[in-house]
């Protein structure tokens, strides 16, 4: 039984992880500008959800795979035969957003096991590795997918409280998006350039995420997000691929911490 709802969490991980590539390159765009509605080659996106569902690939596109033309097999010299010979540009690989959702829905289950607030982790989980997406493309987190996760994570937490053998407390869940955004708000005040305020929206979710288990997990969960945070930016620095002023996107390691302290209050809750 444990098994199998392991299995079927990465199976979920896995196969709505396939959505994130489209909906991570509509949404990489500048601050001010609207998302994308057609492919690199112009093509409009369509299908379900007004084109947000979908594979990566632009379905026009997909039938016009490179063709590599090879060098006719003739004694000629090797800068002539290289000359006939065209470049192809691969697309990027869509396999690892799919991938880490897998990989983080299978870890959510095994610490969770089957509690209602499991569900809900399900269902953060893509969003968290879409907003990571876009983050590390764009170094910014759109205010589509923060607000409505600000605003939906605890009514899906008072959902599974009002279940039984749930192992948190939606009022603890409440007070730690709070804080956690009061927090992040205070920091962006005092350092605007060092924290966006996108940053400061998805603290209001993750603090909700990381409340239902208690003041102690929220803390372990932010404090290892500031952590990696700090040691990736020193790694550049010594790297010599940025300065001390050099801005980040930090996204990714808040639902890093995030997800870490998550693990650990799950195995460490009981119902």
């Amino acid at each position: 039984m444990f098994a199998t709802l392991i299995a079927v969490a990465a199976l979920w991980g896995a196969a709505v992880g396939l959505l994130v590539p489209r909906a991570a390159y509509r949404l990489s765009v500048e601050p001010g500008e609207r998302w994308r509605d057609d492919c690199p080659a112009g093509h409009a996106l369509a299908g379900p959800a007004r084109g947000w569902l979908g594979g990566a690939r632009c379905p026009t596109c997909a039938p016009r795979a490179p063709r590599v033309n090879r060098a006719p097999r003739v004694n000629r010299a090797p800068r002539a035969a290289a000359a006939t010979t065209t470049t192809v540009t691969r697309t990027p690989s869509t396999w690892a957003p799919s991938l880490v959702t897998a990989l983080a829905c299978a870890a959510l289950a095994a610490a969770t096991g089957p509690r209602p607030e499991l569900a809900v982790w399900l269902l953060y989980a893509p969003f968290a590795v879409l907003l990571a997406t876009v983050d590390i493309r764009v170094h910014r987190l759109p205010d589509q997918l923060t607000l409505p996760l600000a605003a939906a994570t605890p009514l899906l937490l008072l959902g599974a409280e009002l279940l039984p053998y749930d192992a948190g407390s939606w009022l603890h869940a409440l007070l730690g998006g709070l804080a956690l955004g009061g927090g992040y708000f205070v920091l962006f005040l005092i350092h605007p350039n060092g924290m966006g305020f996108g940053d400061v929206k998805l603290a209001l979710s993750l603090g909700a995420v990381l409340g239902w288990y208690g003041w102690g997990v929220l803390f372990a969960g932010t404090f290892a997000g500031f952590l990696s945070g700090a040691l990736y930016g020193f790694g550049l620095v010594l790297a010599r691929r940025a300065s001390r002023g050099s801005a980040i996107p930090f996204g990714p390691f808040m639902i890093g911490g995030a997800l870490l302290g998550l693990l650990l209050g799950a195995l460490s809750a009981t119902p």
